[in-house]
């Protein structure tokens, strides 16, 4: 009984973020700037977890794809589902993007992968390093890396 307890406190606590609440604007204004290079499925789907949960509190999220972690920007990716919700990362950072994000492979990626950009899904940019590096910076900005 305990663990099925258990298991329904952290099912509502992973789901809670996800949902982007409009009336909540406690970081309104405030930037941040997710860059996932890692291949770790549950790396990339807590990074895009957590976006979502900042999201949800105002902030303006953006997501920087690298290494491995770009591969979530192929149209053709399809990772495993991830417990508690069955969803994969992809799917949360498309979440992301519905919601506003921006969502950007590393120039480093595409020459280097032997992929184009008509592999990438819809709405992927590929970041152009003086804008990103600037978008770094910038004062209201927090950099997160996973």
């Amino acid at each position: 009984m305990k663990l099925k307890l258990a298991a329904c406190v952290l099912g509502a606590t992973l789901l809670a973020p996800l949902a982007v609440q409009a009336d909540n604007h406690k970081h309104s204004g405030e930037k941040a700037l997710i860059m996932l290079n890692s291949d770790s499925l549950m790396t990339q789907g807590m990074a895009m977890v957590l976006g979502n949960a900042m999201q949800g509190q105002g902030v303006q999220v953006d997501v920087l794809l690298c290494d491995a972690a770009a591969d979530l920007a192929l149209q053709d990716t399809t990772s495993e589902l991830l417990k508690p919700n069955d969803v994969t990362p992809e799917q949360l950072m498309m979440r992301l993007q519905q919601n506003g994000a921006t969502v950007s492979v590393c120039a480093l990626y595409l020459p280097n992968s032997g992929n184009t950009q008509e592999a990438l899904r819809e709405g992927v940019e590929v970041a152009a390093p003086p804008a990103m590096a600037e978008k770094m910076m910038e004062e209201n900005t927090r950099v997160f890396t996973f």
